[in-house]
């Protein structure tokens, strides 16, 4: 008797039964991206302005930036959905219910702020000017609950980047600025929105800790950096709101303070600084006001 196509088949089961285990176990939530879009009144100043071409060149980038950094968090599935368009114009996002099949989670990203303009002093006694472009951006994040269609967060997040350089006095390209700036701005921007959404939905986390070491769960394209200071929250009980009834989260305890030593790909490693009960499984924060 043959028994090869026998193995064969056994093989290609326990292969594909393989696959199904991996893809159900990653616990992967899916997230699908709306086209950003600039306000209308933003459209018609920068237009107004003679700057309509640096703005739709900033809203493409920002489309294909939002897409790489949210896949670089390896928090979330990504999801392309070709007819996102179509289901964001049906949609109502002032609070109504909306749905949006198979996805978990939407980000609506819309563009409140942009400037992009030039500064130039002049040192007449050096025959040399020295330019400025500077390029100052606004987004405001949402993110929405894909099955109930409630807005769960609403961020804005501001971002300015300016860049120099010094030319003669007699030179035609006097205050002609790189773009490389434009790329700049909306990298950081889209960074910022990707690592707000993953703070929303996947707060970071301590997930070992040996002597003086802790290992949280951030790597690289999440937003953090060696040298980082990042607070540490003990959890405690469950808050509710006495008037609404609605769960206010939990209440958080200041237990530390470490600071990122290492990135990796997936984790990042931190030296605890102080330590009053640091434990597996705390929140980290960064303190009001500081940088990414």
């Amino acid at each position: 008797m043959n028994l090869r196509p026998f193995f064969l088949l056994a093989v290609g089961l326990a292969f594909a039964a393989g696959l199904g285990a991996q893809t159900t176990t990653t616990g992967l939530k899916k997230i699908a991206i709306s086209d950003v879009r600039p306000i209308g009144a933003l459209t018609e100043s920068v237009t107004a302005a003679g700057r309509k071409n640096s703005l739709d060149r900033v809203v493409q980038s920002l489309d294909s930036q939002l897409l790489d950094r949210l896949q670089n968090t390896r928090k979330f599935e990504v999801i392309a959905r070709s007819d996102m368009s179509s289901i964001l114009k049906e949609a109502d996002f002032s609070g109504g219910a909306f749905q949006v099949s198979g996805v978990d989670y939407l980000l609506v990203t819309t563009l409140g702020d942009f400037q992009d303009y030039a500064e130039t002093r002049e040192f007449a006694a050096l025959g040399k000017s020295a330019s400025w472009r500077v390029i100052r951006l606004a987004l405001v994040g949402k993110i929405y609950d894909g099955k109930t269609g409630k807005l769960i967060e609403s961020a804005n997040i501001p971002i300015e980047l300016r860049e120099q350089t010094e030319n003669s006095a007699n030179s035609i390209k006097n205050g002609d600025l790189s773009d490389a700036l434009l790329q700049q701005v909306t990298f950081k921007a889209a960074e910022a929105v990707a690592a707000r959404v993953a703070d929303v939905i996947y707060p970071p986390r301590i997930v070992s800790k040996i002597d003086r070491q802790v290992t949280i769960s951030r790597g690289e394209g999440s937003g953090v950096e060696l040298g980082q200071r990042w607070e540490v929250f003990a959890l405690g009980e469950e808050m509710v709101d006495p008037d609404t009834g609605a769960s206010l989260g939990r209440e958080e305890l200041k237990v530390g303070l470490v600071r990122i030593t290492r990135v990796n790909p997936k984790t990042s490693q931190a030296q605890i600084i102080d330590d009053d009960g640091i434990d597996k499984g705390a929140l980290l924060r960064l303190p009001v006001g500081a940088e990414r």
